[in-house]
């Protein structure tokens, strides 16, 4: 059963993979070399950490951070073209319902770094496909929602970060409380889900 289960779980996972999505798979080991095993990925991360001492090792700082604004413009720009060529394939006005907004939030929650960005935007993606489930299978994540913040509210217990930790574990009761007396969430929770999760990223990483 276990076995048959993970074949699924794998099936579901590389089965029907747009070429997006692969080059965008591709793109996380790439930005890591790029960032930290070569001069230019040294350069970028200087102009952007240490600015001034970049420049007096002769450094064009300017040129970096416009190197890296086009980049990352061409990366949000290849987004963008994934949401209106592959998933609707259409272009509409307002089509990213404030997807900008939840990538800022991604890379936050990432810690500034590309695996932590990818690991991120799996979270965020997570919260997105909740719209394509019914509200009682949404329901049911509370517990694991509950149990999640329980465990960081341990942590920050553990590392004697006291306000964190009383401010995760009473999230983590209302959130057991809500699961507890309710059977399904309701219809208008699951579209939002995404950005509710943006602004609680935002909450605890600040």
């Amino acid at each position: 059963m276990l076995v048959s289960d993970l074949a699924a779980v794998l099936s579901g996972i590389t089965s029907s993979l747009s070429w997006a999505t692969l080059l965008a798979l591709t793109l996380v080991p790439v930005s890591v070399f790029v960032l930290w095993r070569t001069p230019f990925g040294l350069q970028i991360r200087a102009s952007g950490e240490h600015p001034v001492a970049a420049d007096s090792l002769g450094v064009s700082v300017y040129k970096m951070k416009f190197t890296a604004v086009v980049v990352s413009g061409a990366l949000a720009g290849f987004g963008g073209a994934f949401i209106a060529i592959e998933q609707t394939g259409v272009y509409r006005e307002g089509q990213v319902q404030g997807r900008g907004f939840i990538g800022l939030a991604t890379v936050i929650f990432g810690n500034w770094q590309p695996v932590g960005a990818f690991l991120g935007s799996l979270l965020f993606g997570f919260a997105d496909a909740l719209q394509l489930r019914d509200r009682t299978a949404v329901h049911a994540l509370l517990l694991l929602a509950g149990v999640a913040l329980a465990g960081l509210a341990l942590r920050a217990l553990l590392k004697h970060r006291h306000g964190s930790a009383v401010l995760l574990a009473s999230s983590s009761a209302v959130v057991l409380w809500w699961y507890a007396v309710t059977d399904e969430v309701a219809g208008e929770l699951p579209p939002i889900t995404p950005h509710v999760v943006t602004l609680l990223v935002l909450v605890f990483a600040t």
